[in-house]
């Protein structure tokens, strides 16, 4: 029975390891910087947002007696026609 041969080694040298260790260091460097990044650009799009929560709040307490005023005037309307009907 014969054995296959052993494939020959790779030799990889302390240079090629550091150059390679120091071109990841670099590209993590780079993917931070570009994290930090977006993590400002998230932080003032959060702070949009709260503005325009706080805006639509706002309007929205404001606007609450317009459908007061409209159900009042037809009431008003209404009795007003309805005294008319009767007053002839």
């Amino acid at each position: 029975m014969t054995t296959a041969p052993e494939p020959a080694g790779i030799y990889i040298s302390t240079g090629q390891m550091y150059q390679e260790v120091r071109g990841l260091s670099e590209t993590v460097s780079r993917i931070e910087n570009k994290l930090d990044g977006i993590l400002d650009t998230t932080g003032d799009l959060r702070k949009d947002v709260d503005d325009h929560e706080t805006r639509l709040r706002g309007l929205e307490r404001a606007r609450w007696p317009l459908p007061t005023i409209g159900v009042l005037a037809g009431l008003g309307g209404a009795i007003t026609g309805a005294i008319a009907l009767v007053a002839r």
